[in-house]
């Protein structure tokens, strides 16, 4: 499914998918709402994912917490519809655009991964929250499933 990167005309104004995975193996992966434009999640992609996403026009991607790969949703319901799928000028970073069933993409109950921001003022930062629902309760959906966060 994937070309050999031979020349930087190629990869660059080219028709041939060459993806450049980093030494461990990995791409990063940007996902967006297809309507609204929101950014949901950044995530990164080994060889398999990548062809799991492009295949089944599901999101898959690579848990570096957990080693493995994982289809989006498999677990919550909440998968990720695939309806482009993108590369950057030199192929080094993917970006989905996605239908989401269910209407969340973060494990920890929101829409987006990106539910704070960061803020900053009289020497002090802090981060306030820009989504004030969750779209779910985590513990009803993964019960005590392992958290992928690792400290």
């Amino acid at each position: 499914m994937f070309e050999e990167r031979k020349s930087v005309k190629e990869v660059e104004e080219g028709e041939k998918l060459s993806p450049k995975f980093d030494k461990s193996g990995l791409i990063p992966a940007v996902t967006t709402d297809c309507n609204s434009g929101e950014l949901l999640m950044h995530a990164y992609m080994n060889k398999e994912a990548l062809e799991k996403s492009i295949k089944t026009k599901e999101a898959h991607y690579f848990s570096r917490s957990r080693n493995c790969v994982w289809h989006k949703g498999a677990t919550s319901g909440f998968t990720q519809k695939i309806v482009s799928i993108l590369i950057d000028d030199d192929q080094d970073c993917i970006w989905l655009k996605v239908e989401v069933e269910g209407g969340a993409s973060c494990h920890v109950g929101y829409k987006s991964c990106f539910y704070r921001e960061i803020k900053h003022s009289d020497q002090k930062t802090i981060l306030k929250f820009t989504e004030k629902n969750k779209v779910f309760d985590p513990e009803d959906v993964y019960g005590d499933a392992p958290n992928p966060t690792i400290l």
